[in-house]
């Protein structure tokens, strides 16, 4: 008489939790792999934003500067030129008034000031002056300086002039702007550079 033995079907325990460390193993490295994509993903749309905002901030500031003009109280048209800030007059509200606009640097920000000048005759003495954030996470440091100036011999090779500059020779005018962008992991310095000319104060430029 031939004895059949039925063979159980199933799985062990030891198969089970086998199964579910490859399980766990896989969801983790799924979850790994997306929350890298969407770093990614973050960085680079944090990067692409970075790019546009200061490609537009500087082209405003090129604007402005390019058009600075004699005060309305008949100062020259650039009041300060240092190497973190510049105070210029433009009428940049075309109300006839000419503003006095500063652009500084200070502790990783551009800021843009605005005064407008009061009183008869005008003056800006007493000018309540409203100030704006253009760019933060600027690294500029004492080795770039954000404003060049150069005056009308410049011909693209000259050294800027050395502070303190007088503003009354002053042509044309380099700002350089460095940028942190990326993520805190992955953090990276970008440098964006535009010169502009006077153009009511040129003379052989």
């Amino acid at each position: 008489m031939n004895t059949h033995y039925q063979t159980q079907k199933g799985m062990t325990l030891v198969e089970v939790l086998v199964a579910l460390g490859i399980s766990v193993v896989v969801m983790v490295a799924v979850s790994t792999f997306e929350v890298n994509i969407f770093r990614y993903k973050d960085s680079i749309s944090g990067s692409f934003d970075t790019v546009q905002n200061v490609q537009v901030i500087l082209k405003t500031m090129a604007k402005e500067l390019r058009s600075a003009s004699i005060a309305s109280d008949g100062s020259f048209a650039i009041a300060k030129a240092a190497t973190s800030t510049i105070t210029f007059f433009n009428d940049s509200n075309t109300d006839g008034k000419k503003e006095r606009i500063r652009y500084t640097f200070a502790s990783s920000t551009v800021y843009r000031a605005v005064a407008i000048p009061v009183g008869s005759p005008l003056s800006y003495a007493g000018a309540t002056e409203s100030t704006s954030t253009l760019l933060r996470s600027v690294a500029n440091g004492t080795s770039t300086d954000m404003f060049q100036y150069f005056d009308s011999s410049y011909d693209g090779s000259q050294s800027s002039l050395a502070q303190p500059v007088t503003p009354t020779t002053i042509r044309l005018i380099n700002i350089s702007v460095i940028l942190t962008s990326g993520t805190p992991t992955l953090p990276s310095l970008k440098t964006y550079t535009t010169k502009v000319m006077f153009r009511n104060l040129k003379d052989n430029l």
